[in-house]
C-alpha cells in the first residue's frame, strides 16, 4: 500500500499530514510524492519523523515521485542521505 502526499504541506498543516501519516503506518513504507507542489522545510520532519517510528518498529520508508525542489531542499538541510533521496 502506498501514502500520499497531499499537494501542499507547509506549517499551516504539518501536524495534520504528520498525524494522518502516522494514523496510516502500515502504508507509510511507500510514500508518494507525485501531488507535493507546495511545500516548505517542515516536510522534511514530517518524512524524518516517519522514517524513525518505521525505524523503530524494524521497518523501513521509501519515496517515489520526489520532486526535484524536495530533492534540493534535503540537499540544502542535509538529510538527503538520511532519507535516500
Amino acid at each position: 500500500m502506498t501514502f500520499f502526499l497531499p499537494n501542499k504541506v507547509t506549517q499551516a498543516n504539518a501536524l495534520q499530514v504528520q498525524k494522518d501519516g502516522l494514523l496510516n503506518s502500515s502504508r507509510l513504507r511507500l510514500v508518494d510524492c507525485s501531488e507535493l507542489q507546495d511545500f516548505d522545510s517542515t516536510v522534511l520532519t514530517i518524512l524524518l519523523a516517519w522514517q524513525k517510528k518505521l525505524m523503530a518498529e524494524g521497518q523501513s520508508i521509501s519515496f517515489e515521485h520526489v520532486p526535484e525542489k524536495l530533492r534540493v531542499l534535503a540537499g540544502v538541510y542535509g538529510v538527503s542521505s538520511l532519507l535516500g533521496l
